[in-house]
């Protein structure tokens, strides 16, 4: 009968038996974090998305977080608490009980009311939404002593952002459909079909701003037959939009003014897709030019949220989304994705479960953001200080760098 091996050790099989240490696995200590999440019903009357769906509340709740959902948060997206239940949320009947999480998930950026709630030491992420912000609103957030996080802001490694990137393809989509519904003859439009069919000149279409709305609303009206033309002052812009589109004979061009006014004035449908850039929107299009369109010709603006790309645009709402003004249709909501709140919904959810997921991972809010400089990106307040050099200037407000306050946050 062989020796008996003393634990850990091995015999070697050279003469002369000695005994060795085996190698043995160390135990490793995990930096990862169950969260405590909240995602309150959002009250605002232009939103109807929420920020996670049931199968990713299930996939959380099952790596051991815990999810707190205020009661209906996910009807306007066709999602029933029942669905949030089953997937193992907790639901809670009142804003006060879902803002005891530990981090507050929402769309819409907090009303003053709902920022009440808030605590020391809470992450927020939400929108920011600058066109509408305020210097009262920041600095009531700041009282808040809260981490807060624009997803809009928040990019990837690749240096996109996105949830913008995922709602613009959404809203590019889409409103090519809006403008398919006002220009027929039920909503008192110019009674034609969006597109073109033989023996008939086709609809025609002008885009500003050759980004991701772009791109979708072009494939879309270009898809159905409409002749289309893209303004934008970025040629690689212009020149990355044909390659995408498989379209080399797409109509581009630089914001030539008496070329793009003959072409708006000319357009059954104009799209404004331009984005802020220093906090303001690079161009607009005049009054004077929009008096000289037909009867019936609609105007688009995605970028009303950031101040709009016509001096005519006044923001309006999914309950009243289009006025008219020198007789031409005018659809200014601001968060077109919410339009198709399902759709959108799964969206979001895609981009913030792995967010989450990485946040835990790390170890927490404070980990994650020293570890990942590209959810940094996100973050306009640390534990209610200023950190966006952005929005400080547009304000004049004191801000401290993110990255100093994070390599001494203990």
């Amino acid at each position: 009968m062989p020796d008996q091996l003393p634990p850990g050790f091995s015999s070697l099989t050279a003469p002369g038996r000695a005994y060795v240490p085996q190698e043995s696995m160390l135990a490793v200590e995990t930096r990862k974090r169950r969260l405590f999440i909240g995602l309150p019903r959002e009250t605002s009357l232009q939103e109807n998305r929420v920020g996670l769906t049931p199968e990713a509340v299930k996939h959380l709740v099952n790596e051991g977080h815990e999810v707190v959902l205020e009661s209906g948060a996910g009807e306007p997206s066709k999602y029933s608490d029942h669905d949030y239940s089953e997937a193992g949320a907790s639901i809670v009947y009142t804003p006060k009980e879902v803002y005891e999480a530990d981090l507050i998930l929402k769309i819409a950026p907090p009303t003053l009311e709902e920022m009440e709630h808030l605590h020391a030491g809470q992450t927020l992420i939400s929108a920011l939404q600058l066109g509408s912000l305020s210097v009262e609103y920041l600095l009531a957030l700041q009282r808040k002593k809260v981490n807060a996080i624009a997803f809009e802001l928040i990019k990837d490694p690749s240096g996109a952002k996105p949830v913008v990137r995922a709602m613009s393809e959404i809203a590019g989509s889409t409103v090519m459909l809006v403008a398919a519904e006002y220009l027929a003859l039920g909503n008192e439009g110019k009674g034609i079909i969006l597109g073109g069919i033989t023996g008939v000149p086709p609809s025609q279409v002008v885009i500003l701003g050759a980004g991701t709305v772009a791109e979708y609303a072009a494939r879309a009206a270009i898809g159905l037959g409409a002749d289309v033309k893209v303004f934008d002052n970025h040629l690689y812009k212009l020149r990355r939009l044909k390659q995408n589109l498989g379209a080399p004979q797409l109509f581009t061009s630089t914001f030539d003014s008496y070329t793009l006014n003959q072409q708006i004035r000319r357009a059954d449908v104009v799209i404004g897709a331009l984005n802020a850039e220093e906090g303001r929107i690079p161009f607009m299009v005049a009054e004077d030019v929009v008096s000289t369109m037909s009867p019936g010709s609609v105007i688009i603006d995605v970028s009303i949220d950031q101040g709009g790309c016509f001096m005519t645009s006044e923001m309006t709402s999914h309950a009243r989304p289009v006025y008219r003004k020198y007789d031409v249709i005018h659809y200014c909501v601001p968060n077109i994705a919410s339009r198709v709140p399902r759709t959108a919904s799964n969206a979001l959810s895609n981009i913030f479960t792995p967010i989450l997921q990485e946040i835990s991972q790390q170890g927490g809010i404070n980990e994650a953001l020293f570890a990942d400089e590209h959810f940094r990106s996100g973050v306009y307040l640390y534990k209610g200080s200023l950190t966006n050099a952005m929005i400080a200037r547009k304000y004049n407000l004191r801000y401290k760098e993110l990255g100093l306050m994070i390599a001494v946050r203990n």
